[in-house]
Parts: C-alpha cells; structure tokens; sequence
C-alpha cells in the first residue's frame, strides 16, 4: 500500500501543476494529459530535482499544484460528519494542516520519480456535467500498472481535484479512517493536535497504516 500512495501522490502532482489560471481554457482530461506531459519533461531534465533538491521540489509544488486543488472540499470529506460540528476557525485550521501535510507529501514524492509514464482511458463528459472522473494508468518498469482515477468539480469556469483513487483505494476515504480515530479520541480539537504534530515532525505518508 506504502508503493501505491507514494505513486498516486507523484502522479497527482504531476497531473495537476498548471500554471494558475490556465485551468479555465482547459477541459479536465486535457487538462490532467496536457500538464502531466510538461511536468514529466521537467522531471526528467531537471538535475537539481532528481537529485532530491527539496527547497526546489517545494517550489514547484507551491506554484502549480497548490492552485489546483479543492483543499477545503478535500477537507470536509475526510473529516466526515464531523465536520459540520467543527466550528469555521476549527475547519480553517483543519484545511492549513491537512494542506500542509499533503504538500509536504507531494514534495517527497516528486523527489522520487525515475521512469514512469502515464496512459489515458476514454473519457467523455456531457457540457452541462460539473463532476468528472478522468481515469489514468501508471506504467512503472518493474511493476504493474497502477490505475488513478482523479475526480474533479467545477467552481464557476474551473476545475479543481478533490479525490483521488489509485488502484481501487480512495486518498479521502483513506484519510477519513485516520482522521475518525483521532476525533473519536479527542474530538476535534484531538485531530488539530494530531495533524500539527505531523507536520512539525515532517511526516509524509500518515494515511498508510489506516490502509494496511
């Protein structure tokens, strides 16, 4: 399970670091092809990236993922029904620490990449639909391909990810399994102290243990 988060948040990252605002002119499954092959390339040419930089990783991240995600969509989902008992500082704060978490996770990941490559499957969509599902497959030397569906919704003229499921296994539900342990323990102050003490210690991968 370790591989294929670590691979589904490589890809996410990849598919999803357009330049801010470009998203509006681009279909969600040109979107995700489109970016995926232009990160792919950087990746590849870049020295100071395959040799770990993580300041230059962070960056990258910063500028072209950050703003393509439904952070605070993200958020509810993997707090569940609980989220609606969490006050607007609290749900706030659940969305900085859980961004947080996943950057730094998406940054690791990224240092990681060698020689995968990405299939797209068919995708069509009606013109009125606001929630899509573009399905790709990961090809990794070695291995078997993992498949990674990204779900995307639309917020007035732009699509933004708020799920994804790599090889059949959700990335929010995942998290909701976590997140629903510590908020049975402490309610959800208990998570906001679980998911700052994550990051303080620089964890990347939190979600693996509710998966195995």
């Amino acid at each position: 399970m370790k591989r294929l988060i670590s691979t589904l948040i490589l890809f996410l990252g990849l598919a999803l670091s357009l330049v801010s605002g470009a998203a509006q002119a681009v279909e969600p499954d040109a979107l995700i092809r489109n970016v995926t092959e232009e990160v792919l390339t950087i990746l590849r040419q870049d020295k100071e990236i395959r040799a770990g930089d993580a300041n230059r990783v962070a960056d990258l991240v910063g500028a072209k993922v950050l703003p393509h995600f439904n952070f605070g969509h993200m958020t509810a989902l993997a707090v569940g029904r609980e989220w609606r008992k969490a006050t607007p500082e609290q749900q706030k704060q659940l969305t900085d620490e859980f961004r947080t978490l996943l950057v730094r996770t998406y940054s690791n990941a990224l240092t990681s990449y060698r020689n995968q490559t990405v299939q797209y499957k068919p995708f069509r969509m009606q013109p009125t639909d606001t929630d899509v599902t573009v399905r790709t497959q990961v090809v990794q030397p070695g291995a078997k391909p993992v498949g990674i569906d990204y779900s995307l919704e639309k917020n007035s003229e732009e699509w933004k990810v708020y799920d994804v499921v790599v090889g059949g296994v959700s990335l929010v539900t995942n998290y909701r399994e976590t997140f629903a342990t510590e908020i049975r323990n402490g309610g959800i102050e208990g998570l906001l102290k679980a998911l700052k003490g994550k990051n303080q210690r620089g964890e990347i991968t939190p979600a693996t243990n509710a998966a195995k």
